[in-house]
């Protein structure tokens, strides 16, 4: 991938004259030139620079304006921006310090991080107040991770336009139960237009979407590989009926043999049609009992959850084969878009670290990575309207 982030410029002969008083209590208009002053600067070009001094005609007050990309801090705007670009690359603050000292700039990794966290804060939506520069989609992802953040897993929730892959929000969840997620969920398929969610296999999205009113298209990958992956621990105990549980109920084992090699080809080919076969498998072990208390679920009983789970979500695996959107958008069946997001944008920065020590910070920068990697999908990041 081509970065291309545009850092804050230093013009030395660019100083414009102010239009109001700096004094919020006064309303004065008129100004006059009172002095030049020279400032001490660390920026990769320019050691020293001039400021220009005015003199408020109404209040008296004499106050600074600063050439374009320096302010009233030691460091101009362009080593700020540098600073944040090298963190967002994979350094930590401590090497973002040490590589700036390399090329002749002075800067403490506290004021790196003071840099970073003050960019972050100033990132337009990524949150689930403000959906990301007003996007409206007919399909919207979302997942789950966390990140460790001073000994505690921080849970996140993000939330991406299935379709583009750009990022939505980027929110903080105070739990990862039903309502927490209807919550985080519901406003923002309301803001975006929503039609169906895409998400993994967790029940509780599940739920959610039925909640919130929107179709849902369960991750055909998450379901196959879970399903693969049930097939081949049970396919042995089943050969041998290990405990006398399918013969129990008259199902031999050949049978029961076939009907989980059957269904790994089901998942695979996921036809809409194939539902009603989901369906007589699953009749096939209705006489298995459920266990009592204490007990452990028999053989023929694991069977029988098995395929009913899979038949009752098939039609969410499957919605993907008929969905189009009002302007003939259509899904590949995959959460793919929220687990690209999740490992660019917050574990990619985060496999580098120890851990936040903040729970605003951990957000904030999660957020500031995905507003970059939302405009370097589209050409390039400005950095420069962060930097302050």
């Amino acid at each position: 991938m081509r970065l291309h982030m545009l850092l804050p410029k230093v013009n030395v002969d660019q100083i414009t004259p102010p239009t109001k008083c700096v004094d919020p209590t006064c309303q004065g208009r008129k100004f006059r030139f009172h002095q030049p002053v020279r400032k001490a600067l660390r920026d990769t070009v320019y050691h020293e620079v001039q400021a220009h001094r005015y003199q408020c005609l109404k209040c008296q007050r004499t106050f600074r304006v600063y050439p374009q990309g320096v302010s009233v801090a030691q460091t101009s705007l362009r080593v700020k921006g540098l600073a944040v670009m090298l963190y967002l690359l994979g350094l930590s603050y401590g090497a973002t310090s040490l590589a700036l000292e390399a090329i002749g700039v002075s800067m403490c990794k506290s004021r790196v991080y003071d840099a970073v966290q003050e960019a972050a804060s100033r990132v337009p939506g990524l949150k689930r107040e403000q959906v990301f520069k007003g996007l409206r989609t007919p399909a919207l992802g979302a997942d789950l991770t966390s990140v460790k953040c001073k000994g505690q897993w921080l849970p996140l929730g993000i939330s991406v336009d299935a379709i583009s892959g750009l990022v939505l929000t980027v929110d903080s969840l105070s739990a990862q139960d039903i309502e927490a997620l209807k919550q985080w969920i519901e406003p923002i398929a309301q803001s975006v237009g929503a039609q169906v969610l895409v998400s993994d296999d967790a029940d509780g999205f599940k739920t959610v979407a039925d909640e919130v009113g929107v179709q849902h298209q369960v991750c055909k990958a998450h379901v196959k590989r879970n399903t693969e992956d049930l097939i081949e621990r049970n396919l042995p105990l089943v050969a041998k009926d290990a405990d006398s549980s399918l013969q129990a109920i008259g199902v031999p084992a050949e049978q029961a043999v076939a009907d989980l090699k059957r269904l790994g080809k089901l998942v695979k080919s996921r036809q809409r049609e194939q539902a009603s076969e989901l369906e007589a498998m699953h009749r096939r072990y209705l006489e298995a009992t459920p266990p009592k208390e204490g007990e452990h679920q028999s053989l023929a009983y694991r069977l029988r959850l098995l395929f009913l789970d899979r038949w009752n979500l098939w039609h969410r695996l499957t919605r993907y084969r008929s969905w189009k959107g009002p302007k003939g958008e259509k899904l590949d069946g995959t959460n793919n878009a929220c687990e690209r997001a999740i490992g660019w944008w917050i574990k990619e920065r985060y496999r580098t670290m120890r851990g936040y020590k903040v729970p605003e910070n951990a957000l904030r920068v999660s957020r500031f990575l995905a507003w970059c990697g939302n405009f370097l999908n589209q050409g390039g990041a400005d950095l420069a309207s962060l930097i302050q």
